[in-house]
């Protein structure tokens, strides 16, 4: 009976937000505005930070041992030399790990815009550490510039896609929710472009080329503070009804009369909250998430999408690709700009899926893009097992990189950034982005410290587990990742209250949409 009963409430409350008003939201100067600024100047430097190194990691290298004979009259072999660049690189994870538990805290604290803030303020102060570590002789700058961003990039694939998604119309919440996405792929773009030698890749050039993103963040810093504050978070959160209101009408550009449709949402958000409270439940902590037998199905969700975007093995066929692109036939420098233009096609398809999320929904362009990346990646590994027995093969390896980077930035790419604002309620939605940061920044941990040993000892063979991995995402996605275009965060929420038991697929809320 009480299974029923919500599943009427469920159906009855979707009919009525879709059904019973017209206005549906659109685009305005600050939504358009916050997109923009937190793309360019908050996600962005993300992924500039994750692409950058690779390019003058030899130079690094020298100057760090350089560095230790200066100071510390120490000169470093080549196997601890390996160890100190190991920790330079790492040590970026180690920040975006911490950025991302930390997350939850500071969005409930400071609120999503000032959060927004404090991570471009680590970001700047990162790349002022680049940029005067050479003159200092300092390889300790370097290291904690590095973690200073890798802190900033936690906190940013946390706080922002849930401060976008937060300030968008429920039209609009996937095509503000692929602008984080976008942004860090933008990001890995622009680093491997500035890595060319007409740019910034000559060797003196390297504190010039890891800085460069601070200007961006600087010029956009300001605008943030003009931002509107999120609406959920002052309604709902900080139950400041006044100020929710006048942020909602300046972001909607409309007068508060005709925001029924937003203030019916956030009520509805509100009326849930107070039932939490009534049963006697504390604020929304990480641990409470992960110990709430009713978020237990959304939580798993959304940490399996976060870790398997990174165990799918996307930093390793890039790692691999300029490799693939030279035994094709291309020079060094034409596998250069081959390796820029799998970036270029990833930056592509997030800008496509702005279109494609609203049409499609989000299970559909997921489950494609999962399935299909988990039989290319089993194909390139057949591929490049033959590369040098069949004289045609590395033309087919290249095809299968370029596909597997097409098919991932339909889905397992953009949506696992933002689908937790979208299966988690206003009150424990800083807490589940958090724990989904965590599993993203710890799949990469996890790949970054395996995947040089799996090369060696099993060579191509490398992507068939990376492809086993996936496909076991794709069949636990495809068992239990409910729509989520055109519903509530409260209707997920419920859809998925019984854990596995809750079968959200075959639910009558389901079948309304």
């Amino acid at each position: 009976m009480i299974r029923e009963h919500d599943e009427k409430k469920i159906t009855t409350e979707h009919q009525h937000l879709t059904t019973s008003h017209d206005y549906k939201g659109g685009w305005s100067l600050y939504l358009v505005l916050a997109g923009i600024v937190t793309t360019l100047g908050s996600s962005l430097p993300v992924g500039y930070n994750i692409g950058v190194v690779n390019t003058p990691a030899e130079v690094i290298k020298k100057f760090c041992n350089e560095s230790f004979i200066s100071r510390y009259d120490v000169v470093l072999d080549e196997k601890w030399l390996n160890v100190l660049w190991s920790s330079v690189v790492s040590i970026f994870i180690v920040g975006g790990c911490t950025g991302s538990i930390l997350g939850a805290v500071l969005a409930n604290s400071l609120g999503r815009k000032m959060a927004t803030v404090l991570t471009s303020v680590l970001s700047v102060a990162g790349g002022l550490l680049f940029l005067l570590c050479q003159k200092a002789n300092s390889v300790e700058m370097l290291i904690l510039g590095r973690l200073l961003v890798g802190l900033s990039g936690g906190l940013t694939t946390s706080i922002v896609p849930m401060y976008l998604t937060e300030l968008a119309p429920p039209a609009l919440t996937g095509a503000l929710g692929v602008a984080c996405p976008m942004g860090v792929n933008v990001g890995v773009l622009v680093g491997q472009v500035m890595g060319l030698d007409f740019i910034l890749g000559r060797a003196e050039d390297w504190p010039y080329l890891l800085s460069v993103y601070a200007l961006l963040v600087i010029i956009c810093l300001p605008l943030l503070f003009i931002l509107p504050e999120s609406p959920k978070y002052l309604f709902v959160v900080k139950k400041n009804e006044e100020r929710a209101l006048k942020e909602l009408s300046r972001l909607r550009g409309r007068s508060p009369s005709l925001l029924s449709d937003d203030l019916e949402l956030l009520r509805e958000e509100v009326r849930c909250g107070e039932a939490a409270t009534l049963n006697g439940e504390q604020e929304w902590s990480m641990i409470r998430v992960l110990t709430d037998k009713r978020l237990r199905l959304p939580l798993l969700l959304a940490c399996t999408m976060q870790a398997g975007q990174q165990t799918s093995g996307i930093n390793a066929v890039f790692y691999y690709s300029q490799t693939i692109f030279k035994q094709a036939g291309l020079t060094e420098k034409n596998s250069q700009y081959a390796t820029i233009g799998c970036g270029f096609i990833n930056v592509c398809t997030a800008v496509l899926m702005l279109k494609l999320l609203p049409r499609y929904g989000r299970r559909p362009l997921l489950l494609a893009s999962i399935f299909s990346a988990s039989v290319i990646l089993a194909s390139l590994a057949a591929c490049m097992r033959f590369m040098d027995v069949v004289s045609w093969m590395p033309y087919v390896c290249m095809i299968a990189v370029l596909s597997y980077v097409l098919v991932y930035g339909f889905g397992l790419g953009p949506i696992p950034y933002f689908i937790a604002s979208e299966l988690f309620e206003v009150g424990p939605r800083p807490a589940g982005m958090a724990w989904g940061s965590l599993a993203n920044w710890g799949g990469n941990f996890l790949v970054g410290m395996s995947f040089p040993s799996m090369r060696e000892s099993i060579g191509p063979y490398s992507f068939l587990v990376f492809s086993a991995v996936t496909a076991v995402l794709f069949v636990f996605q495809k068992l239990y990742f409910p729509e989520t275009r055109g519903k509530t965060p409260t209707q997920v929420t419920q859809l998925c209250s019984r854990g596995f038991r809750s079968k959200p697929l075959i639910s009558p809320a389901m079948s309304s949409v």
